[in-house]
């Protein structure tokens, strides 16, 4: 895949609802399976994959259209809530915030094994590593990451969304 674009997002302390956050776990599943069903698993990976639409995707399903908890909060709630449709859609989301984003590469060889990817397993485990090594090292933008999403689907396709922050300007 290619690099869409980059957000930046000034940075809100806090949590997301619970209720919030299982509404948005429910409605995001509901909009994502009727993506996949109407136009197909490389158009659900290409729509994730452009930060617009899922700024936008986040707001539709009621968080601050203004904060970097979005992305987080949204990539959180789409991994929950698409889990159990993850092999029937041929689409996966490994990794997350934290501690979470540094389960990536696990994530990335069960779910691969799963579906029968073979080599493609270590190459994705690579590539979610180096991108995520580049972002945070080589670019010295100020944004140390903090959240990283490998998306793959069963045919070899994928997208990373990350999100580093900056504590000086206290931007994400």
């Amino acid at each position: 895949m290619f690099r869409k674009a980059i957000v930046d997002l000034p940075l809100h302390n806090g949590k997301c609802p619970p209720w919030l956050f299982e509404k948005m776990i429910r409605l995001g599943r509901a909009i994502l399976l009727v993506v996949y069903r109407e136009f197909g698993r490389e158009e659900l990976l290409k729509r994730l994959s452009d930060p617009y639409w899922f700024q936008a995707l986040g707001c539709l399903l009621g968080f601050d259209w203004h904060s970097s908890g979005l992305t987080t909060t949204l990539g959180g709630a789409l991994k929950k809530g698409l889990e159990p449709y993850f092999k029937e859609i041929g689409l996966f989301i490994c990794g997350g915030k934290g501690r979470g984003a540094l389960n990536t590469p696990k994530e990335i060889e069960f779910w691969g094994e799963k579906v029968g990817l073979g080599q493609e397993v270590s190459q994705f485990i690579t590539l979610s590593r180096l991108i995520a090594r580049i972002d945070n090292n080589a670019l010295q933008d100020g944004f140390n990451l903090y959240f990283h999403l490998f998306i793959f689907t069963k045919d070899g396709k994928w997208t990373v969304i990350q999100q580093g922050m900056d504590e000086k300007s206290l931007y994400a």
